[in-house]
């Protein structure tokens, strides 16, 4: 892997406090808007909010794909939930805590220490929290199944 990469995203303004997210390398545009929150916000459309939220989530999950399949980990599902905190901090709004709840489905429990792990550290090398400065807290569940 080479030590850079590049993102490219365009965004284009539809109308009112709503635009549309698209990458040239991607097939799928995301509606984007204000979050109903804020003056004129719009319900039932992704925020910054949201995609804030569910980058450090996604991270996860892909982190965690990467390192159990170098670790051997055998697993039957892999499910989060994560919710953000939007609040002010020296008179301006940021995401000031990210809490994820991953929840592991493992065949038996002999390999629970394991699995806890392996999600400890896909959390301390998640690329997208390592970047930003709010606070990540991560409960964890692993069931067997």
């Amino acid at each position: 892997m080479t030590e850079a990469h590049e993102y490219t995203v365009d965004l284009n303004w539809q109308h009112d406090r709503k635009g549309s997210m698209s990458s040239p390398v991607l097939n799928t545009k995301i509606e984007v808007a204000t979050p109903p929150e804020f003056p004129k916000g719009m319900p039932g459309i992704w925020s910054p909010e949201h995609l804030f939220v569910a980058s450090v989530c996604s991270c996860l999950m892909t982190t965690f794909l990467a390192i159990a399949e170098n670790s051997k980990l055998e697993f039957i599902a892999f499910d989060c939930n994560a919710k953000g905190i939007l609040a002010k901090k020296d008179g301006k709004f940021q995401i000031t805590e990210i809490h994820l709840y991953p929840t592991l489905t493992i065949p038996s429990t002999e390999k629970e220490e394991r699995a806890e792990r392996i999600l400890d550290k896909s959390e301390h090398h998640c690329l997208i929290s390592n970047s930003i400065h709010s606070k990540i807290s991560m409960e964890t569940t692993i069931k067997v199944g």
